[in-house]
């Protein structure tokens, strides 16, 4: 990584703790009572992240099993921890599938191999992300109409994801190669964009093609394991904010955190640089008290974020940050190249 984005790196986590920090003095600062996450809740959290980062594990493995691809459980517990740490420290969580990719290959994976187990794993987030809204919805009916809408705007982006992945397959089958379209020079691609759209499209149409092939047992199996891992996400926040407050409704606290954690995915800034934490405090200022959700804000950042950031750090972040300081040195002369005329 290069100094600027060091910098803005360290601004967005300065920002991300200060604004912690700032709702946490105004939280204990009111008169009353400030409750404390006891040890039990703390005892669970842990162990929901630690069941979760073993279930998507295990989502990737199957996954590979699917496609009849050979792929150890360590290789693919670094693949999850590479990839939240990649995501963590870089704008819109870029580098998570660099990051996951870097680790497949390290692990005798072809590119093309680990590029259809990367494709099939976001496949069953999507699916799995529309599973869950729809449960959602029908479970938590006449609970709000914020919740619905959020909940149905999360299955609305998961279905239109599945949607477009449907139509560019369609479009793979009959403009993977030859002379861009009309249409396309229109909207601006040129020749040289329009090669790189055809690429992507090929790529696109060998990974559903292989998906064909895909063993159904294993692929079921990691679609459970999918769903278990983001219920397991989203247990947290029930977890932390009813020990603090018994009587906090439980739809509020599994439907939002749907939103934090997939709608924050977005935010330009590393870590979200204080969206989520605003965000946070709109969603819950009417029903938490300030200390309550200055605790329950805290801790379960804590749990969702910075736990992954440390876990990830210690096991795989040397090799993560070589790789991206590797991949931007080889921008940076692919950049020097194209600027070189032949006659230098």
């Amino acid at each position: 990584m290069s100094r600027r984005r060091w910098i803005i790196l360290v601004v967005s986590f300065g920002a991300t703790i200060g604004i912690t920090g700032y709702f946490l003095r105004v939280g204990f600062s009111r008169p009353g009572p400030h409750p404390i996450l006891p040890l039990w809740a703390h005892a669970a959290a842990l162990t929901g992240v630690l069941l979760e980062v073993v279930t998507r594990s295990v989502k990737i493995r199957w996954a590979a099993s699917a496609l009849r691809i050979p792929l150890r459980f360590d290789t693919s517990l670094r693949v999850c921890l590479g990839g939240d740490f990649a995501a963590s420290i870089t704008p819109a969580r870029s580098g998570a599938e660099p990051a996951r990719f870097l680790f497949l290959a390290e692990d005798g994976i072809a590119p093309a191999q680990a590029l259809l187990i990367l494709f099939v794993e976001l496949l069953l987030e999507s699916w799995t992300l529309v599973a869950l809204c729809v449960v959602f919805l029908v479970a938590f009916n006449g609970q709000g109409g914020v919740l619905g809408l959020m909940t149905a705007l999360i299955g609305g982006y998961a279905v239109l994801i599945l949607a477009a992945g449907a139509a560019a397959y369609k479009l793979a089958h009959g403009r993977a190669r030859g002379p861009a379209p009309g249409w396309a020079t229109s909207v601006g691609l040129h020749p040289g964009r329009w090669r790189a759209v055809q690429r992507a499209l090929r790529s696109l149409r060998t990974n559903i093609g292989a998906l064909r092939h895909a063993r159904i047992g294993p692929l079921a199996a990691a679609f459970f394991a999918s769903v278990m891992h983001v219920v397991l996400r989203l247990a947290i926040l029930p977890i932390i904010a009813l020990a603090l407050d018994p009587t906090l409704p439980l739809a509020s606290l599994l439907v939002w955190p749907l939103v934090f954690l997939y709608g924050g995915a977005v935010a330009p800034a590393p870590g979200g640089g204080g969206a989520v934490e605003f965000g946070f405090q709109y969603a819950y200022a009417a029903s938490m008290s300030p200390a309550v959700l200055a605790g329950a804000l805290l801790w379960w950042r804590f749990y969702t974020f910075y736990l992954y950031v440390l876990l990830g750090g210690v096991s795989v972040g040397g090799t993560v940050l070589r790789a991206l300081r590797t991949r931007q040195h080889g921008r940076l002369h692919e950049r020097a190249a194209r600027h070189e005329s032949p006659g230098r």
